[in-house]
């Protein structure tokens, strides 16, 4: 039977970051357009948090009742390492996606945005079916484009469009550099699970490009963020805050474009991820100013 501690690490804790960032920038966007509400906020943070751990908690159940997690290099997977019970897991992926739809509903109620309801339905059967299901979309190169659409541009613009009513191109940009950081780290985890996946047989977006694909892709990524905070300096030159993140990066373009393996790609998930908050925290102040 799983330990509390050995739950919390099946959570993925280092991913909250993903959750977290999107909730954030949206926040900033919306106090640009005057249409920050507290409330609704919070709202959009609990389901955002909801959603990545039941995502999580998905993950490990159906890689784990596959067996494509045996050789995992990663973190702790609760049904891979035989800790929990696959069942458990499923219960626990279940509950929190289920906590996600619950909140999700009361935000679009307090928004009166009720078509919201549909969106909310997508991120959550893709959150289920990212490798859930007799064809996993994860499993065939799509879940880079899923990450980018549902914690960049659903995260970001949902968080803007329940508070303020409208969107922006600031917002967009917004969303467009979120959504680069978060497919950033898992391009940087798929990375490093290139040679296990294609032992049992993941066809991830990684192992279609190949080792120098795929650390190209990572570092464009990450160069993406840049370049909208760069161009957010024409809405507010409080916007170059942003770039102060960088350094967060080096250690992980370093290890990603030096050709590090396995374990030693571990911290560019880290990495990637706090520049993404950091990103996130600094743009949404200079855009409140």
């Amino acid at each position: 039977m799983a330990t509390a501690g050995e739950w919390i690490e099946g959570a993925r804790p280092r991913t909250l970051p993903n959750a977290v960032a999107p909730v954030v920038a949206g926040v900033g966007a919306a106090v640009a357009l005057d249409g920050f509400s507290w409330s609704r906020s919070i709202l959009a943070l609990l389901v955002s948090l909801a959603l990545i751990v039941g995502v999580n908690y998905a993950n490990d159940y159906s890689d784990g009742i596959r067996g494509t997690d045996e050789k995992r290099v990663g973190p702790l997977r609760l049904v891979g390492s035989g800790v929990a019970k696959p069942k458990a897991v499923l219960t626990a992926a279940l509950v929190a996606l289920g906590l996600a739809g619950v909140l999700g509903l009361v935000l679009v109620a307090i928004s009166g945005q009720w078509w919201l309801l549909a969106m909310g339905a997508v991120c959550i059967l893709g959150a289920w079916f990212y490798t859930g299901g007799k064809k996993p979309y994860g499993y065939y190169g799509f879940g880079e484009i899923a990450v980018f659409v549902f914690f960049g541009l659903a995260g970001v613009l949902g968080t803007v469009y329940v508070q303020a009513g409208q969107l922006s191109w600031t917002a967009l940009g917004c969303a467009v550099a979120v959504g680069s950081f978060s497919t950033g780290v898992l391009t940087a985890n798929n990375l490093r699970d290139i040679p296990t996946d294609i032992e049992s047989g993941k066809r991830t977006l990684a192992t279609r490009l190949g080792d120098d694909g795929t650390r190209r892709l990572y570092l464009t990524l990450v160069a993406i963020p840049y370049v909208v905070s760069v161009l957010l300096a024409f809405v507010t030159p409080w916007a170059l805050l942003g770039l102060l993140t960088a350094p967060l990066l080096v250690k992980s373009v370093k290890a990603v474009g030096g050709g590090a393996q396995g374990r030693a790609l571990i911290p560019a998930l880290r990495d990637t991820g706090f520049a993404m908050l950091g990103w996130a925290v600094l743009t949404a102040v200079a855009l409140a100013l």
